[in-house]
């Protein structure tokens, strides 16, 4: 096992870390057992500055999710759970406790499972991290027992459910052994090198071919969504300072421009939480919603700036368009606490008006019902940069179920279905064409629907459905603005449009 080390978990003192990983403990319960629990920092590469070196270490994690079986449960992504262990978390509330009550943080997440020769490439991942920083050599060379166990196919390659997966990683040499020692055989590998550093930076080149590709639409979940901060329309920032570079939103952007010039539909879906993680009002998410607003803004401008150049006067949110999730209300036959929250609380609010946010922390993309990526990278530069924290990812096809000739109906169009029944509540038949007007219109017309329900003073009754409009306007020119009468969100005094905090280094949110 690799467990990434929090250096901010230090023994008695803090042992549960700042982000509460509980790596110590981990540890501590495999110890005296055959299991080989390492507990791994992430380490700089060797081209850093110290000051870089101290960043990296303290400030950066190792965030890829693998668990590698020989047989015969291949592989899966995202975190883990069991029906055994105290699954009470709410870290949105100070003080919340199972003897308080719920909202327990509802979560929405999704995870993919590897089988035939592309398993061997996640193994393979493994064996370079451990290699790196594992410590004692005890990995068996299954590389030499090829011969006699080769990689075998799943299905046959004319079977016409079989995929084409592919692996991504964001991961740089300080986390892995064996990547090139030179600028030219990092060039040929596909890899980008900086001073005496090589990296890995392959899940957002994926990302950005899916996005060029694409030909009708996009549909995103992600936990956040921040970046291409050089396009950002603000005064109060320098881009050097921020150094959320990466190009997926701008990208997308571009690419709805590229379709509004050719006079061809398109739409891009991107479902996000409320709020990141943690108290809402606190500095560090305050942070990232102002980083999301600024990203959305960016997008934003250079849509409706195509639109005026072509003469359309339609609705922005017919070409981009945001959506969070809500949690059901109160059962019948439900957990009474026997205490209660602080009065004039959030934690109180909550439990007094029965609503909280769904936790969204997929991250996932599909794209025209025929390509889906899936893993551990979030949409920021932490996940995209590949020189921050590590991640893993796949991106998959059926070659035989693509939208040649007409739209694609395999398995990632029913598994996007799936999840549009999950949210929405409903099956309708434009949903068969995300970038159909009538779908696009159905969809907005739903999620604003749920929203003033859930956002209503008296909440009365379950919602039909979990999707609702990210609560915020869009001026003339692109600017988002709050909606009449919601600076908040409910039950908080935490701002929806978030809030610049010059104390907080922009490395640490973005």
């Amino acid at each position: 096992m690799l467990v990434w080390d929090d250096r901010t978990s230090v023994g008695l003192l803090k042992k549960d870390g700042l982000v509460a990983t509980h790596d110590e403990e981990t540890e501590y319960y495999f110890q005296g057992t055959d299991v080989h629990c390492n507990l791994c920092p992430r380490n700089p590469d060797d081209g850093g500055s110290i000051i870089q070196d101290v960043q990296i270490s303290t400030m950066f994690t190792h965030h890829q999710k693998i668990v590698v079986i020989r047989h015969p449960i291949p592989f899966t992504f995202r975190t883990l759970d069991t029906a055994h262990h105290d699954d009470f978390h709410q870290p949105n509330f100070t003080g919340a406790a199972i003897t308080k009550g719920g909202p327990r943080e509802p979560w929405h997440d999704i995870h993919s499972c590897l089988e035939g020769p592309i398993a061997w490439d996640v193994l393979f991942n493994f064996e370079q991290r451990w290699k790196k920083q594992g410590g004692e050599d005890i990995l068996l060379n299954l590389r030499e027992l090829e011969v006699i166990m080769p990689p075998s196919p799943v299905m046959f390659p004319d079977d016409h459910e079989t995929w084409n997966v592919q692996l991504f990683r964001s991961i740089d040499g300080g986390a892995a052994f064996g990547f090139p020692e030179t600028p030219e055989e990092a060039a040929r590998a596909c890899l980008v090198s900086g001073k005496d550093n090589i990296i890995d930076r392959s899940i957002q080149d994926a990302c950005i071919n899916a996005i060029r590709r694409a030909k009708n639409f996009i549909y995103i979940e992600n936990q956040y969504f921040l970046g291409g901060c050089f396009g950002w329309h603000c005064n109060d920032i320098k881009v050097e300072d921020i150094g959320a570079l990466h190009l997926i939103p701008k990208e997308l952007s571009l690419k709805i421009v590229s379709k509004i010039e050719a006079g061809e539909r398109f739409i891009v879906y991107i479902v996000v939480p409320m709020w990141p993680e943690g108290i809402p009002e606190s500095a560090s998410v305050q942070a990232i919603l102002d980083w999301q607003r600024r990203t959305m803004e960016m997008m934003h401008k250079v849509i409706i700036r195509a639109l005026q150049a072509k003469g359309i006067e339609e609705d922005l949110r017919n070409y981009l368009t945001f959506f969070c999730g809500n949690q059901e209300a109160k059962k019948s036959g439900e957990y009474e606490p026997s205490e209660k929250p602080e009065p004039d609380s959030d934690y109180l609010k909550a439990q007094e008006a029965w609503r909280f946010m769904i936790y969204v922390h997929a991250k996932m993309m599909i794209v025209d019902d025929e390509y889906i990526i899936i893993g551990s990278a979030n949409i920021n530069q932490r996940s995209m940069d590949g020189s921050r924290d590590s991640e893993i990812a796949m991106g998959a096809y059926q070659p035989y179920r693509l939208a040649t000739r007409q739209p694609a109906r395999g398995q990632i169009h029913g598994f996007r279905m799936a999840l549009w029944y999950e949210h929405l509540g409903m099956l309708d038949n434009t949903f068969l064409h995300p970038e159909s007007e009538e779908c696009v219109t159905k969809v907005n017309h739903i999620a604003n629907k749920y929203w003033y329900l859930y956002a209503s003073e008296n909440l009365e009754r379950d919602l039909p459905g979990h999707l609702l409009c990210y609560p915020v306007g869009i001026a003339s020119e692109g600017d988002v603005t709050e909606l009449p009468g919601k600076e908040f969100f409910p039950d908080t005094k935490a701002r929806i449009l978030g809030v610049k905090y010059d104390y907080i280094p922009p490395i640490l949110t973005t």
